[in-house]
């Protein structure tokens, strides 16, 4: 069976922003006679306001936090209680001041279910302000380089770049690729799209996983929602 994964933030929107009508028109045709999951880093109520009623009911489950809390047309499955230790927020704090990038917009520190989102920036950043930083980002390699040094230092805790500003953490191994106990190697085509699945994104995980496992995978890895348009295009 042909079951198609999605990631939301640069892969069926422009990040953190909604899908666009073209585009929305598209993919509600193609979620009607298809198997679509989502999984994306952001809580359910960002990729409701992204994808909208429609979509979020078509979809066969989302799998927001990275999979940490579960949905199926708006009824909750699974939600993890785990939170952020002390230490670990303390160091991303310390990144944060040693941090020469000065836009400083608030909400650095995002609990989600089962996960944390930091961001140097903050979650508050408008469009253009999240723009900025992810230029700076490109050129300094900051978020990678925390990820890296958190990860070394918080063996059992996870940090991975998600989106334009911020860094994802969790728990080791509750990932993107925690999502494949719903899945059957056996039975299940997959075609997986994201825009994060180089080794320090938050799509790597589930490819990697995908791959190891020796699942019947197909990855598309975009640079935009255009990217994830064409593709679809040429495959119906």
């Amino acid at each position: 069976m042909k079951k198609y994964i999605f990631d939301v933030d640069g892969t069926l929107t422009p990040s953190r922003q909604q899908i666009t009508k073209e585009f929305n028109t598209f993919f509600i045709s193609f979620c009607f006679d298809k198997n679509v999951y989502l999984v994306t880093g952001s809580d359910y109520d960002k990729t409701y306001e992204q994808l909208g009623e429609t979509i979020c009911y078509l979809a066969k489950k989302i799998y927001n936090c990275s999979g940490s809390y579960v949905t199926e047309k708006g009824k909750v499955l699974y939600t993890s209680e785990w939170t952020l230790p002390d230490d670990a927020k303390n160091f991303l704090t310390e990144k944060m001041k040693e941090s020469i990038f000065d836009i400083r917009t608030g909400l650095h520190f995002e609990d989600r279910p089962g996960m944390c989102n930091f961001s140097i920036v903050g979650r508050n950043a408008n469009t253009f302000q999240r723009g900025v930083y992810a230029e700076w980002d490109i050129r300094t390699n900051e978020r990678i380089n925390i990820a890296k040094q958190f990860n070394k230092l918080f063996p059992s805790i996870a940090a991975k770049v998600g989106g334009e500003t911020g860094i994802d953490i969790f728990p080791t191994g509750n990932d993107k690729s925690q999502i494949v106990r719903d899945f059957d190697k056996q039975k299940d085509i997959i075609y997986f799209f994201g825009d994060k699945m180089d080794e320090e994104g938050n799509d790597y995980p589930l490819k990697e996983r995908l791959i190891k496992d020796n699942y019947n995978a197909t990855f598309h890895s975009v640079d935009s929602w255009e990217d994830t348009f064409e593709i679809l295009k040429s495959i119906t």
